[in-house]
């Protein structure tokens, strides 16, 4: 197939290309500088010019091809809620140029949208149209496209990491250098799940290749890292000490990271391992803040 890879330079999207291309797919890949292309070209893929900025330049990639994976997002979690709606407007206008189609549009969210409830592990077969995080614009978006006959899917993804970016577990290792301390909340039994970056990029190959409309797929390796193993790894990796903090003290030491260092967010990929095969073989979470170099982040 001829695919159209949003944030094909990006952490995600880099792996996904050479799986694409090694699986004989023909890929245009979008770029938004003259860097990003030379590095698209050399790896074999077309180019593609488009901007997160301007959906309409997005969408002109998404014509003439036989399928879209979507994985541009902009990780500044500052401005999160600001960038899930710049993600929905994405998926909307990609949405228009395939709509009365069949080709498959593989859009990308955040694994908690899959939660049946609270302490209770993500499944592909729910989700809460409720849930608070702002990402759900990106799926209610990919839903709406879906009742106007697109053939959408999602990939909801965890904290995906290898030993330089974990997600949001990046800026928590930027505040305990800044503060001189990694902390997780009260008792630090909440739980994030994770995978690394390779068995992602894996992945999205996996679903594009047995697609079908309406379905979703957890990108899960490990279910459930409680938050105090994870900042005991940071603690470990920096050689500061680690302590809890309380509800109270949240906001002041974690700044916009307190609206998630308190999530609880395991997750099951059982049904995803069953219909697609998947087997995760890269580094755990562990492993991979274990061989980061922590002196060279701090540049």
């Amino acid at each position: 197939m001829r695919v159209f890879l949003t944030g094909a330079t990006g952490f995600i999207g880099s792996r996904i290309l050479p799986n694409l291309l090694a699986e004989g797919h023909q890929v245009l890949g979008n770029a938004r500088s003259e860097e990003g292309a030379r590095r698209l070209q050399e790896a074999g893929a077309l180019v593609h010019r488009g901007d997160l900025d301007d959906p309409a330049t997005l969408a002109k990639g998404a014509e003439g091809v036989d399928a879209v994976i979507h994985t541009a997002f902009n990780h500044d979690f500052a401005r999160y809620a600001e960038n899930c709606d710049k993600d929905r407007r994405v998926i909307e206008a990609i949405a228009d140029v395939l709509a009365g189609s069949d080709r498959p549009f593989l859009i990308t969210s955040a694994i908690g949208m899959g939660s049946p409830g609270p302490g209770q592990f993500a499944r592909e077969d729910v989700f809460d149209r409720e849930h608070p995080l702002p990402r759900i614009k990106s799926e209610l978006a990919g839903l709406a496209a879906g009742e106007r006959g697109v053939s959408v899917g999602v990939v909801r993804l965890p904290q995906v990491h290898d030993p330089v970016k974990q997600g949001l577990i990046s800026p928590l290792i930027d505040l305990a250098r800044e503060k001189g301390v990694s902390a997780y909340m009260d008792e630090g039994s909440n739980r994030w799940c994770a995978a690394a970056v390779e068995d992602v990029g894996r992945l999205y190959v996996l679903a594009l290749d047995r697609h079908e409309p309406g379905i979703r797929w957890h990108a899960v390796a490990e279910e459930a890292i409680p938050m105090r193993a994870i900042a005991e790894a940071i603690g470990a990796g920096l050689n500061v000490p680690v302590r809890s903090v309380t509800k109270n003290e949240a906001e002041t030491h974690f700044g916009w990271l307190s609206g998630f260092a308190s999530l609880d967010m395991p997750a099951s990929s059982a049904l995803t391992r069953e219909r697609l095969g998947w087997r995760p073989t890269g580094p755990t979470l562990s492993e991979n803040l274990a061989r980061m170099d922590y002196a060279a982040s701090a540049g």
